[in-house]
Parts: C-alpha cells; sequence; structure tokens
C-alpha cells in the first residue's frame, strides 16, 4: 500500500493532526494488549483505518491480522476491494460468516430477503472469543450516530461484549487507561474525532483507492422506505415498487438490503467532498435502514456487544 509522508516543506493541517493521533491511538493499544485485531469491512472508514495501522508500523508487516464479519449479504465489489486490498498490504485476513452462527443454531435465519446486519453480533463476539483478540479496531466515528457520539476511544467491554455507557474511563486531555482488565476486552476508534468529509479529504490527499460503489454509477433501484435499494440477489422489487435505471452513488457500505444509495453525478473524489461540504444528514442517518429500526438501534445493539 502507498503512504504518503509528511514533508518537511509542508505546513501541518488539520488532516495531519488526525493523522497522528489515530496513529498514536493504533500504537498505545498495540503497546498495551496481546492479541489485537482490526474489524475491516471494505468501507471507506475501515480502509482509511488499515492506511493509518499500515503507516503505524512500517516498514515491518501490521502486528495483527485483520478481520470481517461477513454477513453474505455483501456488495460484490465491496468483497472484491476487500480481497485486494488484504493481498496488497499483506495483512492475514479472518472471515467470521454470519451463516455460520445460523448453521450453528445461534441466530435465527431471516431469510433471503432478510437483513442479516443485526446477526453480526452473535458472530463478532464468537470470533473475538475463538480467537482469543483482546482488543478490536473500528473505524466508527462520533458524527455517524448519537450512540457513537458519547462513546469513548477506547471502550471497554465485559465477558459478554456488553458496552455500559455509564462504566466508562476518563479520557482528558487524550490521556488513555489501556490496561484490559481480566474478563474484558477494548474496542478501540482511532477515527472518533473524525467526520465524514475528514475522511474523503484524506482518501483524495492519499491517493486511496475504493470500491466503486461510492463513485456515481447507473444501477437498477427501487425506492422503498424512502431510500434507493439497489436491486439484486438480495433485494427482489415487490408488486408495487417500479425498478428505475438512475444514477446513483453508495455514501457508506453494508448489508445490500439495507443500505440505501443517493441520487448523485459525483463520480470523482473532488466532486464527492463538494458533496458532502452541503451535506446535512449523517451517512448512517440518510441510507442505513437498521439503523431505523428505533430511535434508540445503535445504541441498544452496542449494549448487546455489537460494533
Amino acid at each position: 500500500m502507498t503512504v504518503t509522508p509528511l514533508r518537511a516543506n509542508r505546513k501541518t493541517d488539520h488532516l495531519d493532526l488526525l493523522e497522528s493521533h489515530a496513529i498514536f491511538i493504533l500504537r498505545e493499544v498495540v503497546a498495551e494488549c496481546e492479541r489485537p485485531v482490526l474489524l475491516f469491512s471494505g468501507g471507506k472508514d475501515s480502509a482509511v483505518l488499515l492506511h493509518l495501522a499500515v503507516k503505524a508500523f512500517a516498514p515491518q508487516q501490521l502486528p495483527f491480522p485483520v478481520m470481517h464479519i461477513d454477513t453474505g449479504q455483501n456488495f460484490p465489489e465491496v468483497i472484491s476491494f476487500r480481497d485486494a486490498t488484504v493481498e496488497r498490504t499483506g495483512a492475514r485476513l479472518v472471515v467470521a460468516k454470519v451463516q455460520d452462527s445460523i448453521d450453528q443454531g445461534k441466530v435465527a435465519d431471516p431469510g433471503l430477503m432478510g437483513s442479516r446486519n443485526r446477526l453480526q453480533t452473535v458472530t463478532l463476539l464468537d470470533a473475538i472469543n475463538d480467537n482469543g483478540f483482546d482488543a478490536a479496531f473500528g473505524g466508527a466515528r462520533r458524527d455517524e450516530d448519537k450512540a457513537r457520539a458519547k462513546e469513548r476511544i477506547l471502550s471497554f467491554r465485559d465477558v459478554f461484549g456488553q458496552w455500559d455507557p455509564r462504566q466508562q474511563r476518563p479520557e482528558l486531555w487524550q490521556l488513555y487507561q489501556g490496561k484490559v482488565n481480566p474478563g474484558e476486552h477494548v474496542r478501540a476508534f482511532p477515527l472518533s474525532d473524525w467526520t465524514e468529509l475528514d475522511i474523503w479529504q484524506y482518501i483524495e490527499r492519499e491517493q486511496m483507492k475504493l470500491p466503486e460503489i461510492y463513485f456515481a454509477h447507473e444501477r437498477d433501484v427501487v425506492l422503498r422506505d424512502g431510500m434507493w435499494l439497489a436491486v439484486g440477489p438480495f433485494v427482489d422489487p415487490r408488486p408495487d415498487e417500479k425498478v428505475e435505471r438512475l444514477v446513483v452513488r453508495f455514501r457508506t457500505v453494508g448489508d445490500a438490503n439495507c443500505t440505501g444509495a443517493v441520487l448523485s453525478e459525483a463520480a470523482t473524489l473532488e466532486a464527492i467532498i463538494a458533496e458532502i461540504v452541503v451535506a446535512n444528514v449523517s451517512e448512517r442517518g440518510a441510507t442505513r435502514a437498521d439503523d431505523k429500526f428505533s430511535e434508540t438501534a445503535m445504541e441498544d445493539r452496542k449494549r448487546e456487544g455489537y460494533f
């Protein structure tokens, strides 16, 4: 993976500060924990996180594997990008499949057109326990959702993976208490203070590659519950729905049957950044059906052990 070093003759900007803080967090957690892992879905945030991790430990290989919780309902472009990125960085990939949890009777199969997104928690917790991971890096940002806004950069979970917002450790002056007590594991969020705009500006600066679905393209979609869903193996048009061929792009990546596209002509990084500058709704709030389940959908899932 190509990385962009800081140049002595360039003035430090806010992206440099965000980058250095994220790298500091990555190194601190690795120093404190024995078996960390980086959650990598193939989306833009996890791609930035992996890019930062490569920078943090270069020229050595990553000192931890990357893991994808695979629901089996992903966009094929994202899976292709995941595999190509892992190969390019030389990282070791661990894939934990929701289908295995279904086959073991731990979760109920929602059917071909039902979303498996809410089933990921069981698979994630099993994968953490089976591999003995005591820390997991994630690409969540505070501007995505109100539940994520109140979670600390180091989020300590109990033996069941549950999050209790009342038991968070103070993080004053960017000082972190990284010790993992017996029975705990920690979720670390180095991108907490980043915004969606920061992510895209950093991607442009670093000339990073992303899945093609983030850029404007033609696709068959149907309007369902106020969102444009891509017609495909996991979204079958209902009798009252009209299939339309539109120019769209995706602001976030999730299961194909619960992630909506946005109407957009933004086919370049520059155009996407111009679009995000004037956006007044977060990408999850605008395009993720799994977050519309209830007013506290994300917080409820975090209490259950979700990322």
